[in-house]
């Protein structure tokens, strides 16, 4: 199975957000800058007091444009009561999941998955679905959303075969239907220490924002891929918790449930919705939300059904002169998904990443999804400082998706600062 991060984990580096896979990027400059800025300005010790209102006034201004409306309506979630609900056939079920009920069957998810491991179920495809409405959601005519959802599921399939197929050649069962074998990276047993732990320490800002949970004796719980995108990291554990549950906590100490649960396939509706900055969500790429600009074009970067092996795992296996035997098998799992679906593919389609390059701060995803710190200097403050935050690009604990963090970052960045209600 291929393994590599999603979210950035060091410190200020650019990342995803709350949601989201990504190999480390170096800090950028905007982000070094930052770290000295903090340095230089440390705020008067009298009070300035701020009131909830505004704050939340101020947090509703920042992030009413366009692209934010889309990308937070596109990450929306189902309460879990109504999630657990969930029944193949049940007349009451979502519209996306009786959207896929009808072009994905019980009967068809045996017939696809007849190698996969007995945690992954029908039912808990459903209820990872249902989690994440924008998945398989209406759009302007039922044609329309019928054949979005279509690519959406001939997509998925073709990266959980990637993922966590098979890949065995021998068999009659071709490896495009060879997928959900493994719910646990291989290798890793859930006793097993020290696995993908390393940004656990809580003397760094990953370790206070998603705190890792412990063993018995003390030492932090692994963080090995789970689920059907083998999900990884403390630092995308404790978001998908967010996520679920409205609680960091909950995977970070339970992190089996990412593999033993419905969890196990909502991992991947979640990453499916949410973008990676500078990336656009792999959903907003199907549904042609993400339409690539000037500078995107000239860099490779293509709606087709390439961009999304970028965005999955673009700093191993694209932008080489030839093809990565991983994107390669991405695509033919592809073809086979897509026939099998009835998803055209076009001769024109971009289906591999060769020659494409990463995704940068002056491409159409490039969304700042995360707050930090304003040093702007506003005289008319009594000390100069703007008592505010802003969005950026790179990863930091306060995220625009979350609501309150913009509070929690001025509150943060400003000590002095008290909030009135």
């Amino acid at each position: 199975m291929t393994h590599r991060r999603w979210l950035a984990a060091s410190t200020l580096t650019l990342a995803v957000a709350a949601i989201v896979l990504a190999t480390p990027l170096a800090a950028s400059a905007e982000a070094n800058d930052t770290v000295a800025a903090a340095d230089r300005f440390t705020p008067l010790a009298a009070e300035y007091r701020i009131s909830r209102a505004a704050l939340n006034a101020k947090e509703a201004q920042l992030t009413d444009f366009p692209l934010m409306r889309k990308v937070k309506d596109s990450i929306r979630t189902l309460d879990n009561t109504a999630v657990e609900a969930v029944q193949p056939g049940r007349t009451a079920n979502p519209d996306n999941v009786r959207r896929v009920e009808a072009l994905f069957s019980n009967a068809q998810f045996e017939f696809v998955f007849p190698m996969r491991a007995p945690q992954y179920t029908y039912r808990g495809f459903l209820q990872a679905i249902a989690k994440f409405p924008a998945v398989c959601g209406t759009y302007a005519t039922p044609a329309q959303s019928d054949a979005i959802c279509r690519k959406t599921l001939a997509t998925m399939i073709a990266h959980f075969a990637q993922e966590t197929g098979g890949h065995d050649a021998s068999s009659a069962i071709p490896q495009w239907r060879q997928a959900l074998v493994h719910v646990r990276e291989i290798g890793w047993t859930e006793t097993m220490r020290n696995g993908y732990n390393g940004e656990c320490n809580p003397a760094t800002w990953q370790g206070q924002t998603w705190p890792c949970g412990k063993f018995a004796d003390g030492t932090f719980k692994s963080y090995f891929g789970r689920g059907a995108k083998q999900l990884s990291y403390n630092y995308n554990y404790g978001p998908f918790s967010d996520a679920m549950y409205g609680d960091v906590r909950t995977l970070l100490d339970r992190p089996e449930l990412v593999a033993d649960t419905w969890l196990n396939l909502a991992s991947a509706t979640f990453f499916f919705s949410y973008p990676q900055p500078p990336k656009p969500s792999m959903l907003h790429v199907i549904d042609g939300t993400w339409v690539p600009n000037a500078h995107d074009q000239s860099n490779g970067l293509v709606a087709g059904f390439g961009v999304t092996t970028q965005i999955i795992n673009g700093g191993i296996e694209c932008g080489g002169s030839a093809e990565h035997p991983q994107s390669q098998n991405r695509i033919n799992y592809y073809r086979g998904s897509a026939a099998y679906f009835q998803v055209p593919v076009p001769g024109n389609e971009v289906l591999g990443c060769k020659g494409m390059k990463q995704f940068d701060a002056s491409g159409a995803g490039a969304l700042a999804i995360y707050w930090e710190q304003d040093f702007s200097w506003v005289p008319t403050n009594p000390d100069g400082f703007s008592y505010a935050c802003k969005l950026v690009t790179y990863q930091t604990p306060h995220s625009a998706f979350k609501r309150g963090d913009y509070e929690r970052c001025v509150v943060k960045a400003f000590p002095n600062v008290v909030v009135t209600n």
